[in-house]
């Protein structure tokens, strides 16, 4: 039996490790000599760093930058001066988890602090900067990064405005610096983990604004900001990206690396399962089943995340893909019409969200196990 594990973390409960751990104890509870391989992976979110560094050694550098609300923090991010290359978590600077549930309001934050990190990168001499969105707590449109590199945003009476999501409504003028403090051979990678448009029923404010504190009256004003911020880039700038996949990621975030510092985008998925070798893997021998999953699946999974890429893969190999979560709240028959093998949900229904979360092992080694174990 020839079984690959690669999961993404179960929020607030499991490390993506130790997810590995309880899916390998229900596996060789039924096998006992299963060649097991693990992979660290990542969407380009939370944990980004840590898929990178697992098959990269790179230097961690620490930097202090504001937090999504100006708090001073300290983030670390990693580089590797022989090949030029750095890499940097977003959510490390701009991150939801950075703040208090009362805290959270993308109104009022901003990415000045990932504008910190990658200006400290290009100081180090990076010559490839792979910038990893997700988890992010803001919805500037990638503004507040932009403002570190000397861009200004004024109103319609030449005032200057904060580089916030709820200011870009206000945008009239955008004011490049006479000095990018970006070289032109420095090459910048918006590594999403979404591919939602930057504005719209599908952009970045309708679909995941309100998870970061947004009211329904604050989700209105933040999508038609980014609108208008996608109009005003157009029109001043002559850069048309609001319509790209993956503009949306972090809050537009990827569309302001785009238009602000020339990124280009790539598929987080994609990146992290080429550098971690799990594409090579499945080339390989016959692997009988993959082994992913997260905390939650739902619609929002079915849009660039991890598992989708996973599936994609494997399924091109015609390796059935067995997907674990604590919830699922996707249509089960999607997700079979997807190619899923099978969606364990661990969860117990007469059971506590606290209860699953403190026996998060236990359940998703029981699932694994029983999902094995032969069918009387």
């Amino acid at each position: 039996m020839r079984i690959a594990l690669i999961p993404d973390k179960f929020k607030g409960s499991l490390t993506a490790a130790e997810v590995c751990d309880a899916m390998e104890a229900g596996i060789r509870a039924v096998y006992p000599g299963a060649e097991i391989r693990r992979f660290a992976a990542s969407d380009g979110g939370d944990g980004f760093l840590e898929a990178v560094r697992a098959v990269r050694p790179m230097e961690v550098v620490q930097v202090p930058v504001p937090d999504p609300i100006g708090r001073e923090i300290t983030a670390s991010f990693l580089h590797d001066p022989k090949t030029g290359e750095a890499y940097i978590e977003m959510a490390r600077a701009s991150g939801m988890e950075l703040l208090s549930p009362g805290e959270r309001n993308p109104m009022r934050t901003d990415t000045r602090g990932t504008g910190e990190l990658i200006l400290k990168a290009v100081r180090l001499g990076a010559r490839h900067i792979f910038v990893g969105l997700g988890g992010s707590g803001t919805n500037d449109g990638g503004c507040g990064l932009a403002s570190i590199f000397g861009y200004r945003f004024l109103d319609s009476d030449q005032q200057a405005l904060l580089p916030v999501g709820g200011n870009l409504e206000r945008i009239a003028h955008i004011v490049p610096p006479e000095d990018l403090l970006l070289p032109r051979s420095v090459r910048i990678t918006a590594v999403y983990d979404v591919n939602n448009p930057l504005w719209g029923p599908q952009g970045a404010a309708q679909v995941y604004a309100a998870q970061k504190g947004a009211s329904p009256e604050d989700i209105q004003r933040l999508d038609a900001g980014l609108q208008n911020l996608e109009e005003r880039v157009r029109e001043q700038l002559g850069i048309d990206a609001g319509h790209l996949p993956g503009a949306g990621a972090a809050g537009g975030t990827a569309f302001g690396l785009k238009c602000f510092l020339g990124a280009d985008f790539t598929s987080g998925t994609d990146l992290v399962l080429r550098l971690n070798g799990f594409a090579q893997y499945l080339d390989g021998p016959k692997t009988d089943y993959v082994f992913t999953g997260e905390g939650r699946i739902d619609t929002q999974t079915l849009n660039g995340k991890l598992i989708q890429g996973v599936l994609q893969l494997a399924s091109a190999q015609k390796c059935p893909v067995v997907a674990v979560c604590g919830k699922c709240d996707a249509p089960m028959d999607a997700l079979s019409r997807m190619g899923f093998e099978a969606v364990l949900e661990v969860s117990d229904p007469q059971k506590s969200l606290a209860y699953a979360m403190e026996h998060a092992h236990e359940l998703v080694a029981d699932s694994v196990q029983g999902f094995l174990s032969p069918k009387k």
